[in-house]
């Protein structure tokens, strides 16, 4: 009797329990899916509101909004193409119901071993699910939501009809949604013209549109298109044949439409970074104002300076025989108190290279580093009148094994003299010897802390500039100095309104100390000597106080001025996309600075803040430029150095 009571509360317990269950399951079941949208929405094409883009003074700068998106059947799409899609985001397309439970299993445990969502495992249905969701957030419950809408989607449609859905539905980019958008767009042509490799570059996109898009960074693009040919080869869809065909194609773009739009370059940055913030989805539809840091005055100035002095160059280099010359520049313009990006130019025609170069491009940045490595040595304690020997000498083995005998520009040698003049005039050998009592390794890990975000070979050649950095960044780490020791990380954006005015995103700067206040000040000192003593003398022009420095590369490779007042920081690359030398002596004094100072001409026109910080624990002495000593000969010219009170030459 008393066993058939145990069981019998064992069975009611049981049943309760799986009542529990079954409607906690079903709670969360209508809790997931009671919001979700209508699926036959993906089938629809509503006319959305048009995003614009505003300058500093809210002057317009574009309008963002989305092409006719014009269907195509799954009939009428290149095979390549729907192949191509398949092979590279989804293999298991036309055997999963929606979700691939490996894939998610996967995904799972390297999410979880990476602390944060690195793979998303979405299946093609799931891709297709996701553009419901107007936040690009990556959360659990949004997976969860998207699987349910896939197991949805695959209920209610043949695989055929999701592929096409997809793919007419789906965002490639720039603007482009859906296949046709996507090959008007990038190819001017029908998407059922569309080649090969064209049909492996628009299937890559769907992985991250901002950043594949060939009008974004067009190398990017190749190589992201080489990966899914790569793909295609391995399950046998492509011959060997076709794929080395397809893999040297040059990628051809349509020549793009110049409807207003007075900053290009500026406005593609904004609209990647929006794309990751906002979503595609929002940005394109949702009828924005999105106001930024850009001065339309001065990016008048900066695209004039860019186009002036390239062509000077090109002159140049006709004359000196330089075969098929194609010189670019970029120029970027950052204001010291806010770290607001205040110009952006990225080349010299946006509608022929969509390239930019200004924030996507690394080269050697040459003797332009070199104040870098000063900055360190000051921050550690030398004194800008500290010695210095600028002789001939030769490091065993310091290159991968290789012994190193660096030399100076000049091939002459001054002997002792101090770190200012060191810098001032350019010399390498101090440069290099400087960085051996430092350490390249601690140098590597201060240019981090200043913003340098590539990789730097932490080796001797360092002080010269041979590790490849950003433009934007370069800057941005020149601007700690007249900004008292502070990094800002440059941005574009100020603040985003919706259609009634609300605000939906607004800039927080990322900012930190970086280096003391005298530090900062002391290398802003030395940085001036270059501008009133040094290489770059031609900036001696300008109204207003200035620092900066030249770089020039190997062969005269790439040509570079970086410098700043106390309002605003500008640097300039001019060089050849191919690696391709400018011609001789075309140095950053030559090729470079000539565009920094007419620009500069306009922008410090009204300069509000006329000299830059001192701290009150500096005091500034006359030295002899040679000695470094007190300068008590009234005879020679002295030049006024800041010390740190106590250390001054007595």
């Amino acid at each position: 009797m008393q066993t058939f009571i145990n069981r019998k509360t064992i069975i009611i317990f049981a049943v309760l329990l799986a009542g529990v269950v079954a409607g906690g399951i079903a709670g969360a079941v209508f809790a997931f899916t009671r919001d979700l949208p209508q699926i036959r929405n993906l089938e629809s094409f509503r006319p959305h509101a048009v995003t614009r883009i505003y300058s500093a003074d809210r002057e317009l700068l574009t309008e963002l909004f989305l092409e006719k998106r014009d269907p195509v059947p799954l009939q009428q799409l290149p095979e390549n193409l729907t192949a191509a899609l398949v092979a590279t985001e989804d293999r298991k397309f036309y055997t999963h119901s929606g979700v691939d439970i490996k894939g998610i299993a996967r995904a799972i445990i390297r999410d979880i071993q990476a602390g944060r969502f690195v793979e998303g495992a979405s299946t093609i249905t799931q891709q297709l699910a996701k553009t419901l969701f107007l936040t690009p957030r990556k959360t659990i419950v949004r997976k969860i939501k998207e699987a349910i809408l896939a197991f949805q989607l695959e209920r209610r449609y043949t695989k055929e009809e999701i592929l096409e859905l997809y793919l007419n539905q789906v965002y490639f980019g720039s603007g482009a949604y859906g296949v046709q958008s996507a090959a008007e767009i990038f190819f001017g042509k029908r998407v059922q013209d569309l080649n090969l490799a064209e049909c492996a570059l628009v299937a890559g996109m769907p992985k991250s549109p901002s950043r594949y898009s060939p009008l974004v960074n067009k190398e990017l693009a190749r190589k992201r298109r080489n990966i899914v040919l790569k793909q295609m080869l391995e399950i046998k869809i492509l011959s060997s044949g076709e794929y080395h065909q397809a893999v040297n194609a040059e990628i051809r773009l349509r020549e793009r439409s110049r409807r207003l739009n007075r900053a290009p370059y500026f406005v593609e940055y904004v609209q990647e970074r929006l794309e990751s913030i906002l979503g595609a989805s929002r940005l394109f539809k949702g009828g924005l104002s999105i106001y930024t840091t850009l001065n339309l005055e001065l990016q008048v100035a900066a695209q004039a300076a860019v186009e002036d002095g390239l062509e000077s160059l090109r002159v140049r280099m006709h004359g000196n025989g330089i075969p098929d010359p194609a010189p670019q520049a970029a120029l970027v313009c950052l204001d010291i108190q806010s770290g607001g990006i205040l110009t952006m130019v990225g080349g010299q025609d946006f509608y022929e290279s969509p390239f930019n170069r200004a924030i996507a491009a690394k080269r050697q940045p040459g003797s332009s580093f070199k104040p870098l490595v000063y900055a360190y040595a000051i921050e550690q304690g030398f004194s800008q009148n500290a010695m210095i020997l600028d002789a001939p000498v030769i490091y065993r083995g310091a290159e991968r094994g290789a012994d190193w005998q660096p030399e100076n520009f000049s091939r002459t040698y001054m002997g002792e003299i101090t770190l200012r003049m060191a810098l001032a005039v350019s010399q390498n050998i101090p440069a290099v010897r400087l960085i051996e009592m430092l350490g390249p390794e601690s140098v590597a890990q201060f240019a981090h802390r200043l913003g340098i975000e590539s990789n730097l070979q932490p080796n001797l050649s360092l002080a010269l500039g041979t590790s490849e950095v950003a433009l934007v960044n370069l800057t941005a780490a020149y601007a700690i100095f007249p900004r008292s020791g502070q990094w800002i990380k440059p941005f574009g954006i100020l603040e985003v309104t919706d259609h009634r005015g609300r605000i939906v995103w607004s800039v927080r700067p990322q900012k930190r100390l970086v280096m003391s206040r005298e530090g900062a000040a002391l290398i802003t000192d030395m940085l001036e000597a270059v501008v009133m003593e040094g290489t770059g003398r031609r900036a001696r022009t300008l109204p207003t106080p200035v620092g900066g420095k030249t770089g020039t590369t190997n062969n005269y490779k790439d040509a570079l001025f970086i410098g700043f007042s106390p309002a605003i920081a500008t640097g300039v690359w001019v060089g050849q996309d191919s690696g391709a030398s400018l011609g001789d002596w075309e140095t950053g004094a030559r090729a470079a600075l000539p565009i920094w100072t007419q620009f500069m001409e306009t922008a410090l026109a009204k300069e509000t803040k006329p000299t830059f910080d001192i701290p009150e624990n500096l005091v500034r002495v006359p030295i002899d430029p040679q000695t470094g000593q007190l300068q008590e000969d009234r005879s020679k010219t002295p030049v006024y150095a800041l010390f740190k009170v106590g250390t001054e030459p007595q």
